[in-house]
């Protein structure tokens, strides 16, 4: 997310590095995984996912267009929720998304997006990695950023729990620059990344996921 004069280092071409060393490794490695490992680089995150947000609706699950002018009239990330949401079948097979995009600071671990069910099994995968302060997984959701493509459908979304740094100040501004990366937790990040994407692409199963979203019920109203 590049402005004015930045260059989006921050925000988020370091972490695009992260992704890609990740892959470098483990194909330095010469580990041969069960299941495929795709990496993606979105565009058009600001705009409203727009890059995640279209990999979903080709290939992962899809939701009827609105009926209503007024609605359609709108960009689609402005739009109504429709519903029943239409799994396609990729969605059975995709095992999971990690997302990286709160800055260069290094990972600590894991945001488990109220899925209980994977808050162990993130658990065993990170602490190896205590010495390296990445052994953190919390409940809580996390926002703002192209896992929750994923996560609205359905198909399990996470974001890595990263350092701040600075990232409070070179966020959307002209100070985004390649100066504020740090060569050693990019280097940390790289690492812990490729191990999470290697547990997840060689577990027996698919990871546990929440259940698939519904239309929420519309609460009646009281006529007396």
């Amino acid at each position: 997310d590049s402005w004015h004069a930045g260059t989006g280092a921050t925000d988020n071409g370091g972490s695009c590095a992260v992704v890609m060393e990740a892959l470098r490794i483990l194909k330095a490695s010469g580990l041969v995984p069960r299941r495929s490992i795709r990496a993606a680089l979105w565009s058009g995150e600001e705009q409203g996912f727009l890059g995640s947000r279209d990999y979903v609706t080709r290939y992962l699950a899809t939701r009827p267009e609105p009926t209503d002018p007024e609605q359609l009239a709108l960009p689609v990330w402005a739009r109504e929720t429709t519903w029943p949401l239409q799994p396609l079948p990729g969605h059975s097979s995709h095992s999971a998304y990690f997302n990286t995009d709160y800055g260069a600071g290094r990972i600590r671990g894991l945001y488990a997006q109220e899925n209980a069910a994977v808050v162990p099994i993130f658990a065993a995968w990170l602490a190896p990695f205590a010495d390296l302060g990445a052994d953190h997984v919390t409940m809580q959701t996390a926002g703002g950023t192209d896992h929750l493509s994923f996560d609205r459908v359905g198909v399990p979304g996470f974001q890595f729990v990263q350092d701040g740094m600075d990232y409070s100040r070179t966020h959307h501004s002209d100070v985004d620059t390649f100066d504020h990366l740090s060569r050693e937790d990019m280097m940390q990040s790289a690492v812990i990344a490729a191990a999470v994407i290697w547990h997840a692409a060689n577990r027996d199963e698919l990871l546990p996921r929440k259940p698939l979203p519904t239309k929420p019920e519309t609460a009646e109203k009281n006529s007396e």
